[in-house]
């Protein structure tokens, strides 16, 4: 069994099942609470180029060929990548996958520049809302009210942690070949 994050874009047909099951899974908790057209309009609200790099990025978890997870981010603001579509197979929820989502998505949003991470799920959604708050993300609401008075709760998390340390005197990380420096 061998897991392994696939960079690519929600037209790639192997995203199928997070799109389906997305769509389901939203539908069953929500129906049209949020949109009239269901979940479908909710996750066709961006375009896919909202998923892709600079400025974004799209991956999926693969177990032996099938999807088994995945998650995006798209730009919020100048430091602040949004969190979007994180999800893992309803038959092997509770083994982590999710985390292992969320810890590569950070590390992806910050090797592209972003120091902050911004994100919401909905309140029928009280899985997501433990996981966030047990990897470092902060409730932009009161954690005490119902959830429903909300509808949509935030998090944050600042990854600045994340970057790389940039070093002055550092070699530069590529030359070209047969140039003389």
């Amino acid at each position: 069994m061998s897991d392994t994050f696939l960079y690519t874009s929600p037209l790639d047909p192997r995203a199928k099942p997070l799109i389906d099951e997305l769509i389901h899974e939203y539908d069953s908790r929500y129906g049209n609470y949020f949109n009239a057209e269901g979940a479908a309009a909710e996750l066709n609200r961006y375009p896919p180029e909202a998923f892709a790099p600079p400025d974004g990025n799209f991956l999926l978890l693969v177990r032996d060929g099938e999807t088994i997870g995945g998650g995006a981010f798209k730009n919020y603001d100048e430091r602040t990548a949004e969190f979007k579509r994180i999800w893992t197979r309803s038959d092997l929820r509770r083994q982590g996958l999710a985390r292992k989502v969320l810890v590569e998505l950070e590390a992806q949003a910050a090797r592209q520049g972003y120091a902050r991470i911004y994100l919401t799920t909905g309140f029928r959604q009280p899985e997501a809302v433990g996981l966030y708050l047990n990897y470092g993300y902060t409730a932009l609401f009161d954690t005490s009210a119902d959830p429903e008075i909300y509808k949509s709760l935030p998090f944050e998390k600042d990854i600045t942690h994340l970057a790389e340390p940039a070093h002055e005197d550092a070699e530069p990380r590529l030359r070209v070949a047969g140039a003389n420096f």
